[in-house]
């Protein structure tokens, strides 16, 4: 039996989401493809299965069976999911993904009135799940793409110390640093950043340009 927390991707269905959970089945976790529809959560994570141990449920059942939920939604669903899985994410962690991109100038940032995606979880599923925000400057077909070496840092925000350090430790199990970046209210700046990235993308012709922090001790900073 494995001490690993059990991972549920909630909208995993999506290039994001099933590169995680490649990365993290391969890794020794269970996770838990999460859908609208519990079919297409199944048959997601039946592609997936050669990976390890990788199943799939609707949106709110996988966030109930899992330790640790990770929303990977386009922005304009963020709200109705992180509502729908309120109940059941209730005291866990929840690591947001999210991205304010509004088509069709995602090459511009645009944040919402509330500051970021990730003020908006957190507002949503209230004081007692501790959200994380994280993953926002990865490209999402080099997750999927486990013999790839990922050269990115991944910033990591968030009110709790503890959910931070296990979101850290969850990006290191996918093969990237995490770097702890403050509070919630810093998400602003990696949500941000995403927009400019893919600005530079398209003005150098690259395949997924990303982030790193330069200046840190080896093993990084307490």
């Amino acid at each position: 039996m494995s001490d690993l927390p059990v991972i549920a991707i909630v909208g995993g269905t999506g290039a994001e989401g099933s590169g995680l959970a490649v990365r993290w089945a391969r890794a020794g976790y269970r996770v838990i493809i999460g859908s609208r529809s519990a079919e297409r959560a199944a048959a997601s994570a039946a592609a997936l299965m050669e990976h390890g141990a990788v199943e799939g449920a609707a949106n709110a059942d996988a966030a109930a069976e899992a330790d640790i939920v990770v929303v990977t939604v386009p922005f304009a669903a963020q709200r109705q999911t992180v509502t729908d899985i309120r109940d059941a994410a209730r005291g866990k962690i929840v690591i947001d993904v999210t991205v304010p991109l509004v088509p069709p100038r995602v090459a511009r940032v645009q944040l919402p009135p509330e500051g970021s995606a990730a003020a908006i979880a957190q507002e949503i599923l209230g004081e007692e799940t501790r959200v994380v925000s994280a993953f926002q400057n990865v490209a999402a077909d080099h997750l999927a793409d486990p013999s790839y070496e990922l050269d990115c840092d991944v910033l990591v925000c968030g009110n709790s110390k503890d959910a931070r350090a296990e979101a850290v430790g969850l990006i290191e199990a996918a093969g990237l640093r995490g770097i702890e970046a403050g509070p919630l209210d810093n998400a602003v700046a990696a949500e941000a950043l995403t927009s400019v990235l893919i600005w530079i993308n398209r003005r150098y012709d690259s395949p997924g340009s990303g982030i790193r922090i330069t200046g840190l001790p080896e093993d990084g900073a307490d």
